[in-house]
């Protein structure tokens, strides 16, 4: 068989592998769940899929209803024939329904009684079992309604807690990733096609000119686009898991006061009494629409205390860790110079002195050895991703904030006033907005460790086969154009495990 055709085969063998786990997941019964959420609500809605699902509308509502049609329905118990609610029952006959199978709703009064009575009904029909966690959706990504990736977005969607995370989930939930991804796997084939026709036909010389330099052509132009979209400062993961965002500082300077402010409530003790924070207090915030998780930290101090110094220790990896730094000084003991305020020099002095950062490389980066403007651009952007705070100004009888020049932006504020707070959140959320992006401009970005992985390994691949001779090694090359498709492949799921479905399924909740 010609390779080109072996290509083919191999295609359809994915297809045919999804088709079989089809049919065991078809014929493992029909499933149910409570689809809304748990407790005392208005309205539950009770979720059905599977082969029986028209039997359980015939022996509980006595008629099927139309299509896609809400119908207001006495609903039954199936062996006792004892009406249980009065509710709205929907049908949606398969292929056409969210799992691509028959598929039916009961929306009935979300008391627990109902509720109950509803799932026991349901349980006594043959065939009939609950639901496992996220076996719906699993159904519908077997019976190819969602890929890999929109069955991830859909799961971000429904755990999404900001405005800028439902954005985000919703993009990917549409396909708009996926599209990216798959277009790059069909150019990735295409010239694939054109290296395995160039070895089964050159030969015969019935294969156009140029037609190994086209496909290397368009290989390098792929290398570049995925190279820019991994290069993304990683904005997608931070949107979907959360900015981490430290508070640093030496003690007593109001670390503990600012996350309470921040947070709204007392997260943190708060004392007069130097070093009372021993360990990392953690607390999940929405600012402007963007998931944070804010961390106060131990002051930063030498100290002969064990226990201090383990905090200390946990503070500064807190910090080495965090998207964004927020050093908090005390505007008692924060004297400078009006006139010649360098505010990137005090910062990056100040954490040295905190024990954050290496003064070798700050020496480095001072004296010019070896640095170049790619070092420049790195710096700049870790200064963008730090905010100095002077707190403690309501203690001072006149307090004239600088204006200062440089690229860390500075904040003056009070906690126990709350005078400049309105400012340095504003500061914040733009701070935090940078360092996510806005997910509905341009491309969309990389959302999960999963797919940066096999991206990663797909580049790999198609620069193996740039290094590769064009016409000594073309076998090789193809080789390497088929591991890098497939790569792609397993983003959305045609090329997958059942362990890699599990991991992605098992976050879901029963019902969905």
């Amino acid at each position: 068989m010609m390779s080109w055709m072996k290509h083919l085969a191999c295609h359809l063998g994915h297809t045919q592998c999804r088709r079989v786990s089809h049919q065991v997941l078809h014929g493992r019964g029909t499933i149910f769940a409570l689809s809304s959420g748990h407790g005392r609500a208005g309205v539950a809605i009770i979720r059905v899929s599977g082969p029986s699902t028209s039997e359980s509308l015939r022996q509980m509502v006595r008629r099927i209803p139309p299509p896609r049609k809400a119908a207001l329905r006495r609903i039954y118990h199936p062996q006792s024939t004892e009406a249980i609610d009065k509710g709205l029952v929907l049908w949606f006959p398969g292929p056409r329904s969210f799992t691509g199978e028959d598929c039916a709703e009961f929306q009935v009064h979300g008391g627990a009684a109902v509720v109950t009575a509803m799932l026991t009904a349901l349980g006594e029909l043959p065939g009939f079992r609950h639901a496992e966690a996220g076996e719906f959706t699993k159904r519908a990504y077997m019976n190819g309604q969602l890929d890999l990736m929109e069955v991830e977005g859909l799961s971000d969607l429904i755990s999404a807690e900001t405005e800028a995370q439902r954005r985000q989930a919703l993009r990917q939930m549409e396909g708009d990733l996926g599209n990216m991804y798959m277009a790059w796997r069909r150019r990735i084939i295409k010239c694939l096609a054109n290296v395995e026709a160039y070895i089964d036909f050159s030969e015969d010389e019935n294969i156009e000119d140029g037609v190994l330099h086209h496909a290397r052509s368009e290989v390098k132009v792929m290398v570049g686009e995925m190279k820019s979209h991994l290069h993304d400062n990683r904005r997608g993961e931070r949107l979907r898991s959360g900015v981490r965002v430290a508070i640093i500082g030496e003690p007593n300077v109001g670390k503990s006061s600012l996350l309470n402010v921040l947070s709204q409530r007392p997260a943190a003790i708060v004392s007069p009494i130097a070093g009372t924070t021993r360990d990392v207090v953690e607390t999940a915030l929405n600012i402007g629409g963007y998931p944070v998780l804010l961390s106060d930290t131990a002051g930063l101090r030498e100290t002969g205390d064990a226990v201090e110094k383990e905090g200390v220790r946990r503070a500064v990896e807190r910090a080495k860790q965090a998207d964004i730094k927020i050093i908090l000084v005390d505007a008692t003991t924060f004297s400078l110079d009006h006139t010649n305020f360098e505010v990137d020099k005090f910062v990056s002095d100040h954490l040295h002195d905190l024990g954050v950062t290496d003064r070798t490389k700050q020496e480095d980066r001072e004296a010019g050895r070896q640095m170049a403007v790619a070092e420049d651009a790195v710096q700049q952007s870790e200064d963008r991703h730090t905010v100095l705070v002077v707190n403690k100004c309501d203690l001072l009888p006149s307090w004239n904030p600088p204006c200062p020049a440089g690229d860390v932006p500075t904040a003056a504020l009070s906690c126990t006033t709350g005078a400049g707070m309105k400012n340095f959140i504003n500061l914040l959320a733009e701070r935090v907005k940078l360092a996510c992006g806005n997910p509905l401009s341009g491309n969309p970005s990389l959302t999960n460790a999963r797919h940066r992985h096999h991206l990663t390994q797909c580049v790999s691949h198609l620069e193996s086969y740039l290094n590769l001779e064009q016409d000594t090694d073309v076998v090789l090359s193809a080789h390497q154009l088929r591991k890098a498709a497939r790569e792609l492949g397993k983003i959305s799921g045609k090329i997958t495990s059942e362990d890699i479905l599990d991991i992605i399924f098992k976050d879901f909740c029963i019902g969905k």
